[in-house]
């Protein structure tokens, strides 16, 4: 979702629906009569009274869906939570958790929030929540939610059961102020490389993101890979900040076009960025989508930065919010971005054809494009070039500079059985909640790892455990093909539960060939910039 960060507008459109008044003169007003006086013979004349409210409901979603695949509405009662990812803080007790076995088992405890100033701990389970018990019930997420956060400065009692105490420990918890932090990772993949995984274009990206990037200079990076696979977008302003800290002044970050004159824009560097003389490399895949096409875009175009991974989803349309009456929201594609060579990234779509433009990230899995850079679909009409002469598409999302294919190897029928079961996440979680006491002691991730039994032990005793608590039989032919992903995902998720995130990604990522290949063009000088038609960039993929 690409959003445009200005104040929703009271877009009342009581007439259009409820058949008021309408101004004639409107060159459309026929066809909004006619929907007026569908409503009016419906009131008068149905053979059952309607509810005219659940009747709009119905109605709106079906009218924007047919302008395009991103317009959508939202209802009052789901837009705190819809809207909830992209803002930059919240009122609760600042955990991060996760439900297993119908417990909610808390994996972080943020610093100086209500739960740490309390006394909580990773590893805790939350067993009550103001006298209401909510272990083995099926808690909706949304009511736990909540249950647990509130206005400020209020209070909230917690039952927990901790792995070293005998009964339900209580902690009385005052809610305040809790960020929400769009960076899922960030560390130093060797002596002058950081690593940032950003999960999110919202409110505070740019501040985080620029803090992470200078805490990871003092720790010696020269060099930056940023992480965005996965990220879906958000706000477009936070992307072109973060663009503006690597680029030169005077060059085209993006633009937009509308139907509109306050639609329209050109969006420039200005110079004053902190990161201009740093080497950079993107990681995208089909699931980076709009913010992060506009960042990956003017880093591409510009020649700036090296990008690697897979080809973008596709979005190059912004959504702009509207306030209705009820306080319900529908969000309006008012714009086309374009990225600095001129090309709009947005992906074919018929309009009110969703469920095609829905599935076409699984059409690339059928067709093999995940798998191999020759099945990567471009489209030859619609030929760019960066500043430097390269080549680049429009017409269907970002093509990497670099192609990356999906590693499946393995991926097995019997791994595919215990990750959709959940028993990786459950055995890891017991063994760290087990052993919590001497983990906790580990300074860094690396001395986590070797307090860790051998591959073979930890392999033995979750294979034990799957079939003891899973139902899932040995088949030791597949358990071997799989042995190495199944033991690196369980100490991931140990490293999560004991370190952080910063801990899991450390632990993927020494495994991830999309990383490595980061890592050796930034040795080798692939990712050098800027980069021209004549660069050099040795692909071991392809």
């Amino acid at each position: 979702m690409l959003l445009l960060p200005v104040v929703a507008a009271v877009f009342l459109i009581a007439g259009l629906w409820m058949g008021r008044a309408l101004d004639c003169r409107h060159p459309d007003s026929s066809a909004r009569q006619k929907l007026n006086e569908i409503f009016d013979v419906i009131e008068s004349r149905y053979v059952d009274e309607v509810d005219f409210d659940s009747l709009v409901e119905l109605t709106i979603p079906e009218v924007l869906q047919n302008l395009d695949p991103h317009s959508s509405y939202i209802p009052a009662s789901k837009r705190v939570a819809v809207n909830r990812d992209l803002e930059g803080s919240f009122y609760g007790i600042g955990i991060q958790f996760q439900m297993l076995n119908d417990t909610l088992y808390v994996l972080e405890v943020i610093n100086g929030g209500g739960a740490d100033e309390a006394g909580m701990l990773p590893g805790d389970r939350v067993i009550e929540v103001d006298g209401e018990n909510i272990a083995g019930v099926e808690a909706d997420e949304e009511h736990l939610f909540s249950i647990l956060r509130g206005e400020k400065d209020t209070h909230v009692c917690l039952g927990v059961k901790r792995h070293n105490a005998p009964g339900l420990v209580y902690f009385d918890i005052v809610r305040a102020e809790v960020p929400v932090s769009p960076i899922d990772a960030s560390y130093m993949l060797n002596d002058s490389v950081g690593y940032i995984r950003l999960g999110k274009f919202s409110e505070n990206t740019y501040p985080e993101f620029l803090t992470t990037l200078g805490q990871l200079r003092y720790e010696g990076a020269r060099s930056y890979v940023v992480d965005l696979r996965g990220n879906g977008g958000g706000y477009m302003n936070p992307a072109v900040l973060v663009a503006n800290e690597f680029l030169e002044p005077n060059r085209l970050i993006v633009m937009t076009k509308g139907r509109t004159s306050r639609d329209q824009s050109v969006l420039v560097s200005d110079g004053l960025g902190g990161f201009t003389n740093e080497k950079l490399v993107l990681l995208i895949d089909e699931f980076s989508a709009s913010s992060s096409e506009i960042f990956t875009g003017a880093i591409q175009d510009n020649d700036r930065g090296l990008v690697i991974g897979r080809r973008s989803f596709g979005k190059g349309l912004v959504q702009s919010p509207f306030e209705l009456p009820d306080s319900s929201e529908f969000r309006l594609t008012v714009q086309r971005y374009y990225t600095p060579s001129g090309r709009c990234i947005q992906k074919t779509y018929k309009p009110g054809h969703t469920g095609e433009y829905e599935t076409e990230i699984f059409d690339r899995y059928n067709r093999g494009e995940i798998f191999t850079a020759d099945s990567v679909k471009v489209d030859s009409t619609l030929i760019f070039k960066t500043v430097s002469g390269r080549p680049v598409y429009g017409g269907g999302g970002i093509i990497p500079d670099i192609f990356v294919p999906s590693d499946t190897s393995g991926v097995t029928s019997y791994y595919i059985k215990v990750a959709n079961s959940g028993l990786l996440r459950k055995f890891a979680y017991e063994y760290a909640d087990l052993n919590r006491d001497s983990l906790n002691e580990s300074r860094n991730v690396d001395e986590m790892l070797r307090k860790l039994p051998a591959d073979n032990v930890l392999l033995q005793s979750f294979v034990n455990y799957a079939n003891n608590k899973g139902g899932i039989a040995p088949r030791w032919y597949y358990i071997n093909i799989s042995a190495k992903l199944i033991v690196n995902q369980i100490k991931a998720l140990i490293a999560r539960d004991i370190v952080g995130m910063d801990g899991y990604f450390q632990v993927i990522n020494a495994t991830d060939p999309v990383v490595s290949e980061a890592l050796r063009q930034l040795e080798t000088g692939g990712a050098d910039f800027p980069l021209t038609d004549k660069t050099t960039i040795s692909n071991e993929n392809e």
